[in-house]
C-alpha cells in the first residue's frame, strides 16, 4: 500500500473554525493510525479575503490542539512551497497542458457579457451555465485577441452529456449529472487559479492520497475530479465529513456563540476537551469506549468507516461539562500552566512573581478545580485566595451574620484557631469539633458564617482546606472583619466596605 498522506488546507480568512479544526483532526487521526503523514498547506490566493494575522492564528490554534503537521508552514518538507501564493508557476504550467491537449481554452467574455447572461437564463429559470461562446475559437481568432491585450480566463471543457461517479469513502457512490455542470474557469484574469484547479495540481504534486474535507466540498468534487483525469493524474479518495450545525439544526454562525479555537481557547477550555467534543461530532468510538477518551485512543480506533453521514449537532453545554470532566482529572501542573494567563488577566497574580507563588497558586487550583468547568471559572472561584474580602454575599449575610449568636460564635470560632500552633486541615477541623461539641450546636452555626467570612460566599471548597490555604494570619484578620461587619451592619455600606478596605490595608 502507498504511503498515507493527507493535508489540511485552510484559508487564511479568518480564525481556525470548529469545523476546519475537526477536519484538520481527522485527517491527523487517520494519517497517524496509517503512520501517514499530514501537509499543512495554506490556500492564500484569494487576496481580497486574506486577514493579517490569520495564518498565524491558525498555526497558533492547530499548535494548541496539540497537531503536529509533517509537512508545511515552520516545517518544510520536500513538497514546498507551502502557500499557494508562491505556487503559481505550477498553475500556470498545468493549464497551459490542457489548452495545448485541448481540454482547455481561452475565455475572453467580458463580465458585462457574462452578467446579461446570468440574468437572461436567470429570467428563463434555469441554473446559469456559461454558454461557451469562446469555446471553438480558432487558434488564430485566439491569437488575435490576445494581440489586443485582452486579458482572457481560462476555462476547462467539459462533456455535454454523461455523469461523473464519484466513489466516496464515507458516502459510497455519489453521481453528477454533466449537463448541470458548467465549463468552469481554472485561471482567473489576473493570472491567479481558482480553487478548483489550484487544489487538484497541489494534491497532486504533494502526493495526496486521501482528501478528508468538510461535505460542503462534494459539489466540487466532479470538477475536480474531471481535473485530475484531464491531467493524467491519479485520483486520490475522498471523503466528505458531514455538516456541523446549530442547536437549531440551522447553519452554525456568531450568532450561536463561540465558533472558533481561539474563543473556545478564551473562554477557557482545555485543548484535549475541545479535541475529544470535535472528535465525538461524526465519529463515534467503540462501544466499550466512554466518551471521555484520550488522542491516543482515538488514534488507535479511528476509522472512516465510522464517521457518520449525517449532520452534527453543536452543543455548547455537552462542551462546557466534558471540559469540566477534564478540569478535575488533568494534570495539576498542566492545568497551572493553563490556568495562569486567566489568573493574571483577572489581576490576581503578577506575571513577575507567579513562579515565586507557584506552589499557593497550585493549591489554589487544586482547591477549587472540582467545583467549575472552565478556567475563567477557576479564576473567579479562587479570587478571594488572592484578594481581599471586601463584601458578603447578601444572601448570605442575612442567613448567617444576622442571626442572633453570630458575633459570639465568630469571636469563639477566632480564639480557637488563634490557639492552633500547627495551622493544617486536620487541626482546624479538630478545632470546631471540640467546639462543636462543646456548645451542644450543629455544625452549620459556626461552619457557614466562618465560610461566609472567610471568602465572602456561601459556597467554596471544603472549610478546613481553605482555612490551610489562606494560612491563620489571613483567617485571624478576615474573622476581625466579619466580626466588625457584623457589628456594624446598620451602616451605610459604602462605609463598612470603606472601613474593610482599611482593616486590609492595616494587615497588609
Amino acid at each position: 500500500m502507498e504511503q498515507v498522506r493527507v493535508r489540511f488546507a485552510p484559508s487564511p480568512t479568518g480564525y481556525l473554525h470548529i469545523g476546519g479544526a475537526r477536519t484538520a483532526l481527522y485527517n491527523w487521526f487517520f494519517a497517524r493510525q496509517n503512520q501517514g503523514k499530514l501537509i499543512l498547506r495554506i490556500e492564500d490566493t484569494d487576496s481580497e479575503r486574506i486577514k493579517e494575522d490569520s495564518v498565524g492564528q491558525i498555526l497558533d490554534s492547530l499548535e494548541w490542539l496539540g497537531i503536529d503537521w509533517d509537512e508545511g508552514p515552520g516545517r518544510g518538507g520536500d513538497s514546498g512551497p507551502y502557500f499557494q501564493s508562491q505556487r503559481k508557476n505550477l498553475y500556470t504550467s498545468a493549464a497551459k497542458t490542457l489548452i495545448q491537449s485541448g481540454k482547455a481554452y481561452y475565455c475572453f467574455c467580458a463580465e458585462d457579457e457574462l452578467k446579461a447572461e446570468r440574468e437572461r437564463q436567470r429570467q428563463e429559470g434555469v441554473p446559469f451555465r456559461y454558454n461557451r461562446k469562446c469555446r471553438d475559437l480558432s487558434p488564430d481568432e485566439v491569437h488575435k485577441l490576445l494581440e489586443q491585450g485582452i486579458e482572457p480566463v481560462v476555462r476547462i471543457k467539459l462533456p455535454d452529456s454523461g455523469q461523473m461517479v464519484v466513489n466516496d469513502l464515507i458516502r459510497g457512490k455519489v453521481s453528477f449529472n454533466y449537463d448541470q455542470l458548467d465549463d468552469f474557469i481554472i485561471i482567473k484574469s489576473n493570472g491567479l487559479p481558482t480553487y478548483n484547479f489550484a487544489c487538484v495540481v497541489d494534491d497532486h504534486e504533494m502526493q495526496i492520497s486521501h482528501v478528508i474535507r468538510a461535505e460542503e466540498h462534494l459539489s466540487n468534487t466532479p470538477k475536480q475530479q474531471y481535473t485530475y483525469e484531464a491531467l493524467g493524474y491519479v485520483i486520490p479518495q475522498f471523503a466528505h465529513i458531514s455538516m456541523i450545525l446549530a442547536p437549531d439544526r440551522s447553519k452554525l454562525s456568531k450568532r450561536h456563540g463561540a465558533t472558533s479555537v481561539s474563543e473556545f481557547k478564551e473562554m477557557g477550555c482545555l485543548p484535549e476537551a475541545i479535541t475529544n467534543y470535535l472528535t465525538l461530532l461524526g465519529w463515534s468510538p467503540p462501544e466499550e469506549q466512554s466518551e471521555i477518551f484520550s488522542t491516543e485512543q482515538t488514534i488507535r480506533n479511528f476509522s472512516l468507516d465510522q464517521v457518520s453521514k449525517t449532520a452534527a449537532v453543536y452543543d455548547i453545554n455537552k462542551l462546557i461539562w466534558l471540559n469540566g470532566q477534564y478540569m478535575n482529572s488533568y494534570d495539576l501542573e498542566k492545568l497551572a500552566y493553563h490556568a495562569l494567563p486567566f489568573l493574571i488577566r483577572e489581576g490576581l497574580v503578577d506575571n513577575d512573581t507567579a513562579d515565586q507563588n507557584r506552589d499557593y497558586i497550585r493549591s489554589v487550583i487544586k482547591a477549587v478545580r472540582e467545583r467549575v468547568k472552565t478556567l475563567q471559572e477557576l479564576a473567579e472561584a479562587c479570587r478571594y485566595f488572592f484578594q481581599d474580602v471586601t463584601d458578603y454575599d447578601e444572601k448570605g449575610r442575612e442567613k448567617y451574620f444576622r442571626q442572633k449568636a453570630s458575633e459570639d460564635l465568630l469571636i469563639k470560632c477566632r480564639e480557637r484557631l488563634a490557639d492552633i500552633e500547627v495551622f493544617n486541615a486536620e487541626n482546624t477541623e479538630k478545632a470546631y469539633r471540640d467546639l462543636i461539641e462543646e456548645l451542644g450546636i450543629k455544625g452549620g452555626l459556626i461552619i457557614h458564617p466562618t465560610r461566609l467570612a472567610l471568602t465572602g460566599r456561601t459556597a467554596s471548597p471544603g472549610l478546613f482546606d481553605v482555612m490551610t490555604i489562606l494560612g491563620k494570619e489571613k483567617c485571624l484578620e478576615r474573622l476581625d472583619q466579619a466580626i466588625w461587619f457584623i457589628k456594624t451592619d446598620k451602616a451605610n455600606k459604602d462605609e463598612v466596605q470603606g472601613v474593610m478596605s482599611s482593616i486590609n490595608k492595616n494587615y497588609s
